[in-house]
């Protein structure tokens, strides 16, 4: 006699994934880019990325604990917010700014907003335009290598000089912690991709764009345009690193493919912007955010139309 069938409620093709497994995704695809700043910024990048973290995990865990909520921070999503905050740093920041930051992304941006999953824009960036605009100064006090002060790639290239797109490569010039070697973001990207993590589509659409719109304001704006600089400004600066772990954000970016495809080239598009027309030489973390708030807008023209739902009005 054969077994009878169990009928229960959909889903019933379960997933073994978790929000810890994908976090701990994260980690392990941002951890060739942490370990390349380490590497070329010392110590100090080690400790900022730390107190970032830790002060991630220690504010969501006393902000439930004191409202008596469950705790949370097993599911490692505090983590991946303070490494993503701490790779957008400099190493040369102030241990004060990852701890005020790592407190702002936690408690204002992500858990005031009901936790996980509920905010509206990505906390860690959040965080890293809340400092930008408080401490422009301090964020934008550039590490020196050897003990040579320099500037980062995208200020050579709006300046009109030729940049070691080896450097670039590797990750031996001056930037944020994590944003320095492109080989590391893309080691982070391809795992994310081969673990099924994010889809190509979703960084490749922010970088491409970024490239065609650089070069459309470029051009109207009578700059040449060549291939030395458009490298830069598709691999320089935050652009592989936004478009990588923070364009990719399941909560704040939209769930449709073509959805996912217009979010990017709205990145693309306001980084290009304010790169080229505005008076920034960076652009992405706001361009990211102000696509966040646009995300709704956007799920809600891409949303897939139900099967036979024409028909029902036409039939009205």
């Amino acid at each position: 006699m054969s077994k009878p069938f169990n009928v229960s409620m959909s889903p019933h093709i379960r997933s073994g994934e978790t929000t810890a497994t994908i976090m701990a995704d994260v980690i392990i695809a941002l951890l060739p880019s942490v370990v390349v700043g380490v590497f070329v910024f010392g110590a100090r990048a080690f400790a900022i990325t730390m107190l970032s973290v830790t002060t991630c995990v220690v504010s969501e865990y006393l902000y439930e604990k004191i409202l008596h909520k469950p705790i949370t921070v097993t599911d490692l999503s505090a983590v991946v917010t303070g490494l993503i905050l701490a790779v957008n740093l400099y190493s040369t920041a102030p241990w004060w700014l990852p701890v005020l930051g790592g407190a702002f992304a936690i408690i204002v941006v992500k858990m005031l907003y009901g936790g996980i999953g509920q905010n509206f824009m990505n906390p860690a960036l959040a965080a890293r335009c809340f400092l930008l605009l408080s401490f422009s100064r301090i964020m934008t006090d550039y590490p020196t290598l050897d003990g040579v002060s320099s500037p980062t790639p995208l200020v050579l290239a709006k300046n009109g000089e030729i940049v070691d797109l080896k450097a670039l490569l590797l990750g031996t010039h001056s930037g944020t912690i994590g944003e320095t070697s492109a080989i590391a973001i893309i080691i982070g990207c391809a795992y994310l991709c081969i673990k099924g993590v994010i889809k190509l589509r979703e960084p490749l659409s922010v970088i491409l764009s970024t490239g065609v719109f650089v070069t459309f304001f470029s051009l109207i704006q009578g700059r040449p345009v060549t291939l030395n600089y458009l490298a830069v400004q598709m691999l320089g600066g935050g652009m592989l690193l936004g478009a990588v772990f923070m364009a990719s954000d399941y909560a704040t970016t939209p769930v449709t493919p073509i959805g996912q495809i217009i979010f990017g080239c709205c990145v693309g598009f306001i980084t290009a912007l304010i790169r080229c027309v505005g008076n920034g030489v960076e652009g992405v973390s706001y361009a990211i955010i102000i696509s966040n708030l646009l995300t709704p807008f956007i799920e809600k023209i891409t949303v897939p139309k139900p099967f036979g739902l024409e028909k029902e009005r036409d039939k009205k």
